[in-house]
This record gives C-alpha cells, structure tokens and sequence, in this order.
C-alpha cells in the first residue's frame, strides 16, 4: 500500500497539507466539502502536489514537517524548484545539511522527480527529527470532550495520531467535536482498538503515563526525557493515558517499555487529562522544527552623544524651573537623574521622541 502527502490550494490562498492512503478519493473530498473543517470552508480548493511513501508513518511525518514551513518553501516544493527550496530551507545560524528523505516519489503533474534538500527549517536553527512522530494513545476514555481536548493539545504541537482504546461511549462521539476547537483532522484521523496490546502492537517504544509505579519495575524518565528518547531511536512511539478517574491498570503499565512521569507538586499530583497530553506533546515539539514567532529586531542604543544631549535639555529645563534645591544637593540629584535615564537603554528613536516631548513642555503651542 502507498501513502501520499498532498498539498491543495485553497480559495483564500492559503495552504493546507494531508497524507492519505486513497489520494483521488481524498482529493475529491477535500473538493466536495465532504470533509468538514479547514477546507470545507475555503472552497474551491485545487490540488498543487503530492508525493508518495512507503509507509504511513514516513508520510505523517513529511505533512508534518511541511506543515511547518513557510509559504515561500512550499512553493518552491510546488513547482519543483530545488535550488529555491535549498535557499529558503538553510537557517539563519546554521547551514541546511540534511534531507527531507529519500523516500520522495513527486506524484504530481506539475513537478519533477527529485529530493528537496535543507530539512533545517526557517528560524529554528536546528535540525527536524528523522523519527516519526509519537501517536498519542488514550485508554478507556470516559467523556467526548477530554478526547477533544487531548486532540486540540495534539495538533498545537504537531500530533495528529489519536488512537482510543474502548472509549466508554463509542466513537464517534458528539462531544469531540467542540472540544477540539478545530483539531478536526485529530478526530478524523483517530482509529479504535479493543485492546492496548493492539492498539500498540506496530509500537517498537511504548511509554505508560502515571504517577505511580503500581508495583512495575520500570526506567521512569519525564517529558522531557521521553522527548529525547523518541527523536533518537528508530521505530514507532506511544505515549498512552489512562481514564481520567484511575489511570492506567497495572497490567497495562507492566506493557510499556518505561514510565512516564510528570514532577508536580507532591501534595496534589492530579492532572486532567489534556494537561498531561500537552505537556508530553510540548516536549516532544522543541525538536520537530515547527514554525517559531517571527524575532522583531530590536533598534541599537543610541550613541553617548544623542544621550548626553537629552540629558543636557532637561537639565536646562530643571535650572530654568528651579527644581534643584537645596543647592548643596544639586551634584547629587544630577547624578540620580542621570542614572535613571541611562538605565533603560535608549535607542535613537526614543531619544529623539523624549526630546520632543521636552521640547514641547519648554515651549508650549498656543491653544
């Protein structure tokens, strides 16, 4: 079986990117509105590019990555154009030296056949994970909303592989929906197992979330560790949660390869279930090169003279005010002054707009 990741266009000139194992039949949804959320809403939507994997978890982790790039990159990967794709893939730190894999196949009529190179994304300064990305496993869950939630915590921070095992109410469930607050594809995408054993068995790392041993003789690591680990090895991860109410079962915990554990506060160690999906998700992200806020450079301090001229005009204005007095603390309350205003370190702009607020206090206009 092939799996492809796919890009479409949509009305309003945005991107959005997917992976399916039925590309046409995918495509032809997204077109028809049948699948509801980001573009059901942006209709008409026009299919731009798609590549082909060997397996589901190479796929999820390309729609991944490409999720997380900038719009110029994505249509460098559109049209084909590796060179522009290498130039907008190399940080401002640190060279692009890796690639996105191997296992590109371009499927689409309107690029060539070829490897995009540069898999440092834009900002980052660091290098994408080549693990695939943990699928999130919840036992047992007990209301629709906590898994809309999980979901929403999820895809914040690029997770998309929900699988539940026997929620108590079913699945589908009414209540998701609303919870997720837009995490649709989580939802979409989220399969149902009777067991965990089968829920993990594709799994070569499991890790069992609780905060307590339960008598299981384990490594226990925290987010962070488990973060670590999963970006390292090779194989697919889980991170799986029991109910809300009891947690996992000992037997279910004797399952996984190690325990994960959150540090709280010891006399109150209760998490919702969401918090612990987030947090777990959160760590996991800081290597999955997703987009970052874009840095506003700050202006450079202004030069010693532009200061000293400020200083200067207000000191003029406090003479001309009588505002030092007594005289004999005079050298004292300049040297206060002066403190103050170089502490913050004025960039020019603000020297210059300071000045004019002082300007217009000497020299008042005319109501």
């Amino acid at each position: 079986m092939a799996f492809h990741v796919y890009i479409l266009r949509c009305a309003d000139g945005t991107y959005y990117c997917g992976h399916t194992d039925q590309l046409e039949q995918r495509i032809g949804q997204h077109k028809s509105g049948e699948i509801r959320g980001y573009t059901s809403e942006r209709r008409p939507v026009e299919f731009m590019w798609a590549a082909e994997f060997e397996s589901r978890a190479e796929a999820l982790s390309a729609e991944i990555q490409i999720k997380g790039w900038s719009r110029r990159k994505k249509e460098a990967l559109i049209a084909g154009d590796w060179s522009g794709l290498k130039a907008a893939s190399v940080s401002r730190s640190a060279p692009a030296s890796a690639s996105l894999g191997s296992a590109l196949r371009l499927r689409s009529g309107r690029t060539g056949v070829g490897d995009t190179e540069g898999r440092t994304e834009e900002g980052t300064g660091g290098m994408v994970s080549s693990s695939p990305p943990p699928l999130i496993v919840l036992v047992r869950p007990q209301l629709g909303e906590n898994i809309g939630k999980a979901a929403r915590a999820m895809l914040n921070f690029g997770l998309t592989e929900l699988r539940l095992v026997a929620p108590r109410d079913g699945w589908p469930n009414p209540d998701a929906g609303p919870s997720a607050a837009g995490a649709d594809v989580v939802l979409e995408r989220a399969e149902v197992f009777p067991t965990l054993a089968e829920a993990v068995a594709d799994c070569a790392h499991v890790y069992a979330t609780t905060v307590r041993k339960r008598g299981v003789t384990k490594p226990v690591v925290t987010p962070a560790e488990a973060a670590v680990e999963i970006r390292a090895q090779s194989g697919r991860s889980a991170i799986v949660f029991g109910p809300e109410r009891s947690g996992l079962e000992t037997d279910e915990v004797a399952m996984a390869r190690a325990i994960l554990t959150v540090p709280v506060n010891p006399d109150f160690g209760s998490l919702n279930l969401a918090q612990a999906v987030i947090l777990a998700a959160y760590e996991w992200s800081k290597g999955a090169g997703l987009s970052q806020p874009t840095v506003t450079d700050l202006h450079a301090p202004a030069p010693q003279e532009e200061l000293d001229g400020m200083i200067a005009q207000l000191d003029a204005m406090l003479v001309a005010a009588g505002y030092f007095y007594p005289p004999d603390r005079t050298p004292a309350t300049r040297r206060t002054l002066r403190n103050l205003l170089t502490k913050p370190g004025w960039n020019s702009l603000e020297v210059r707009t300071l000045r004019g607020v002082l300007s217009a206090l000497a020299n008042p206009r005319p109501r």
